[in-house]
């Protein structure tokens, strides 16, 4: 397939992609508003932001130096669980919540770099993603990608979407990865999405941890956020994936799980949990 690029790779098949793409309404932007999809683009190198997601990103960094780094630790952790499942597990079909803008190394280009047939559906609620969604979605030329406009929270619109790309009576992946700490009701909502897929699919997913270099961030940006975020510790993650089979190493700190040669570790520690784990 090429290597990534800012812009998504090659069309797939026009025809499955407008059946598997809703259309969404023009994102109605407000540029002296810090947006948390904006904001995280500028702390991971993008720069599809404004001065005031540029302004919280620079507070949140002052607050706490290691958020340079939380960006890359979770998007190298979202490279090696789905190639984790897409080559070793024998997943072919995704669901991306909370995916945020598109970025080099995004879940279709790693999964279909795997198996081209891969077919992706990249999920959010906010129209600044769906727009970009829309302008840069493409896929290879066996697999396909889709968008949906829907809450986490809403079982029944993700499940209805994700029905116009994938089949959900097979194995699906659902990643959710550095969302869940905008939800307060989080566990509830996982819990409803992995009781709707089928036996065989697997979770993935990344939260931050009650630790002190986060809760300076934390709090930061409960000041600056018009939506409000949560730390959990490793005790409630693993209550959320309760029932379900971990893949070793477990609920470990991103880095640490399956680390690919030549991926950075971080000897000091970072505060992200992750974990994957099979529905019986």
């Amino acid at each position: 397939m090429g290597e990534p690029s800012r812009g998504w790779p090659a069309p797939g098949p026009e025809n499955w992609l407008r059946a598997a793409s809703r259309q969404v309404r023009h994102a109605r932007v407000d540029p002296s508003v810090p947006n948390v999809a904006r904001v995280w683009d500028y702390l991971t190198g993008g720069h599809d932001n404004f001065e005031a997601d540029r302004s919280a990103a620079r507070q949140l960094l002052a607050a706490s130096p290691l958020m340079a780094q939380v960006g890359p630790a979770s998007r190298a952790f979202l490279r090696r669980a789905v190639t984790y499942l897409a080559a070793e597990a024998g997943i072919r079909q995704f669901i991306d919540i909370g995916t945020g803008l598109p970025a080099p190394g995004s879940v279709h280009c790693v999964a279909q770099a795997v198996d081209p047939s891969c077919r992706v559906v990249y999920l959010d609620n906010d129209p600044v993603v769906l727009s970009h969604a829309r302008a840069w979605l493409r896929s290879s030329g066996g697999g396909a990608t889709s968008y949906v406009e829907a809450d986490a929270r809403d079982t029944v619109a993700v499940l209805d979407g994700a029905r116009r790309a994938l089949d959900m009576d097979k194995p699906v992946g659902l990643l959710v990865i550095m969302m869940l700490h905008f939800l307060e009701d989080a566990g509830d909502a996982l819990a409803r999405l992995v009781a709707a897929v089928p036996s065989g699919s697997y979770l993935a997913v990344v939260q931050p941890a009650r630790d002190e270099r986060l809760v300076t961030v934390a709090r930061r940006w409960n000041q600056l956020g018009t939506v409000q975020a949560f730390l959990r510790d490793r005790g409630e993650v693993a209550r959320w994936l309760a029932g379900l089979e971990l893949v070793e190493p477990g609920i470990v700190e991103v880095h640490q799980w399956r680390p690919a040669p030549g991926d950075r570790d971080y000897p000091e520690g970072m505060p992200l949990l992750g974990a994957v784990a099979r529905k019986p």
